[in-house]
């Protein structure tokens, strides 16, 4: 890396995610041990285990404690211009009440209109998505109820406080000039936090339980089992510190919604990736898991080289959830919330699709089928390719929403392009047109 060519600096620090992965790992290690704490402090009753619904729910709380108070207190980001707070200069309540109310009325029926989506769809209330409808049930009277100090309080230090809520709480009153621009960013920021909670609040519970339940005695002698407890614990710490970036989307932490994605090419992108639009399950067009048996059949009877393909996808886990880990109380899908430069992003601009895709490949081995059918293999081939191509458009999506609006990230973007080692490997494999050169005048 060269000094001349220095590295954009990174919106977000290094020790925030570090921080929260510190309080979720000391959460996970206390509900591991709780029966052996119980049984040595003699406490009577039966042991209780903690790898139920509401441990995964606490273990988001041990996470985002610590994130906020080192974003407050180490990096003091409640300083910064790019919150929009003027700390010095509060006006009096009296002169924000109206712009309070007007905004509140946009939040509460915004809030609304979610939970009513929430009841017309019906893959809201089974399986894994009745526990994230339990939980919003309860925090939606909590925001309701903080709002109400909230808003106002925030309202007194913002520079500007008439943001996209305000906008669309004016449009519903019909009594003030309201921005269009301004309400479209609102419902778009709404719509990835509505559909993103209820998505990572129904991955909680049973991703923790696996974690806390795990047998490391038998993973630590067999591969497949370690490959297996190894990548769960790495998904665990994903969607515990994905949970927290989704929540706590506020002003004062510089953790708010600049812009959400305008484009519908990168909406498509990324909701075909996650379900009810998931199209890679099981009857789905696809599917690429056809006869497959994953990469434990295939190698099996050679110890040696599945220890080194366990290795291989713990590595790769362990990447992605590194990047989760890299972005703090920033993660969020389809937002712009400030640029990262560091960590895995140092090395490629999309470490999480990478390394999610290597896996799946190394993984399930398309091309292996059990029915030993060469059609079958082509068609698992060719839709796991399908599906490293939507990834290489969600990327690309992505990229352009976030070249479009903010000029530090286009230094970034260039700057990966001439140092980047993931990048510029890329571009050296491609190739090459060869130029046409005129032959001289004679």
């Amino acid at each position: 890396m060269s000094m001349r060519d220095p590295k954009p600096v990174s919106d977000v620090s290094a020790g925030v995610g570090l921080a929260g992965l510190a309080g979720l790992l000391a959460w996970m290690a206390v509900c591991r041990m709780w029966p052996a704490i119980g049984a040595a402090l003699d406490i009577p009753g039966p042991r209780l285990v903690l790898d139920g619904p509401n441990a995964a729910l606490v273990a988001v709380l041990a996470a985002a404690l610590p994130m906020a108070l080192w974003s407050l207190l180490v990096d003091k980001v409640h300083r910064r211009v790019s919150t929009g707070i003027d700390w010095k200069s509060p006006r009096k309540l009296s002169e924000i009440l109206d712009i309070s109310v007007t905004k509140l009325a946009g939040l509460w029926i915004t809030w609304a209109l979610i939970a009513g989506v929430y009841c017309l769809c019906r893959w809201y209330w089974s399986g894994s998505y009745l526990f994230a409808m339990h939980v919003l049930g309860w925090i939606v009277p909590v925001m309701v109820a903080g709002s109400i100090v909230y808003v106002p309080w925030l309202d007194r230090v913002l520079v500007e406080p008439k943001d996209g809520a305000w906008h669309f709480g004016a449009m519903l009153m019909g009594r003030e000039a309201y921005d269009a621009e301004q309400v479209r960013h609102h419902w778009r920021a709404w719509a990835v936090k509505g559909f993103y909670c209820a998505f990572m609040f129904s991955a909680l519970p049973g991703n923790w339980g696996q974690v806390i339940r795990a047998d490391w005695h038998l993973a630590l002698a067999d591969p497949l089992v370690f490959a297996g407890v190894s990548v769960g614990v790495m998904f665990m710490i994903d969607v515990q510190i994905a949970m927290v970036g989704y929540i706590l989307t506020m002003k004062p932490l510089d953790a708010h919604i600049r812009t959400a994605n305008p484009l519908l090419a990168g909406w498509l992108a990324a909701l075909i990736c996650y379900p009810p639009f998931q199209q890679m399950e099981a009857g789905r067009p696809l599917f690429y898991q056809q006869n497959t048996a994953g990469w434990g059949y295939w190698l099996a009877g050679h110890p040696g080289v599945m220890w080194f393909w366990a290795a291989l996808l713990v590595l790769l886990t362990g990447i992605y959830a590194w990047a989760t880990v890299a972005f703090g109380l920033r993660f969020s899908n389809l937002t712009h919330r400030g640029v990262l430069t560091n960590g895995p992003y140092a090395l490629s601009r999309h470490p999480a699709y990478l390394a999610k895709n290597l896996f799946w490949w190394l993984e399930t081995l398309p091309f292996l089928v059990t029915s030993h059918s060469l059609v079958e293999a082509v068609r698992n081939t060719f839709f796991l390719g399908c599906v490293s191509a939507i990834y290489f458009w969600r990327a690309k999506t992505e990229e352009a929403h976030l070249l479009s609006v903010d000029p530090k990230y286009r230094e970034y973007h260039a700057w990966m392009a001439r140092n980047g080692p993931v990048t510029r490997l890329l571009a050296a494999l491609r190739p090459r047109a060869t130029a046409l050169v005129p032959h001289p005048a004679e």
